[in-house]
């Protein structure tokens, strides 16, 4: 059975990759001269959680590293800082994913609530650390916040559109569990 739905998992993936390069290509388009008083959410923090707690494995380990330091390079972050804490985070998320399978959707977006708001502010405080200049604090936070709220619909857009749904208990056998 893995055998025929390892198609279906590298396809997932390319699109997965496809979908961060579209997001990071939409964030560096310069559509407004002007300097923004307010972040926009992190869409690619929120869709890279969202695959990671619905099918781990179209979002492996190797797959999120690399599309985060992607990011990290073309946002001009410190290299690899964000998105160290974005795998780390994510990992954690998939580790979880047992426990979240039978919670309520509250319980998945708490969890990706806290994930948010921890790789955000070990962000700041790694940044600090090393006498790197963080961002400002202001747009951090609203770009935290406002990717928090997203969740919901990212989870809904995954769903409906790109078709990253749980696993049913018959798949179980794919993922590595028992049949």
């Amino acid at each position: 059975m893995a055998e025929r739905n390892t198609p279906h998992i590298w396809t997932m993936r390319l699109a997965y990759v496809a979908l961060a390069l579209v997001i990071i290509f939409f964030h560096l388009l310069p559509l407004d001269t002007q300097p923004r008083r307010w972040a926009p959410p992190d869409l690619l923090l929120a869709f890279t959680y969202a695959w990671a707690l619905r099918r781990p494995d179209y979002v492996p380990l190797l797959l999120m590293a690399g599309v985060m330091l992607m990011a990290d390079l073309m946002f001009q972050r410190p290299p690899g800082l964000f998105a160290l804490l974005v795998v780390l985070g994510g990992e954690y998320l998939k580790y979880r994913t047992q426990g979240l399978s039978d919670a309520s959707f509250l319980g998945e977006w708490a969890a990706v609530c806290i994930v948010v708001v921890g790789v955000t502010l070990l962000n700041r405080l790694i940044l600090g650390l090393v006498l790197v200049p963080p961002p400002a604090l202001t747009p951090s936070l609203i770009q935290m916040i406002l990717t928090v709220m997203i969740y919901p619909l990212i989870v809904l857009v995954s769903q409906f559109l790109l078709g990253v749904r749980r696993p049913a208990p018959s798949d179980a056998g794919s993922l590595g569990g028992r049949a």
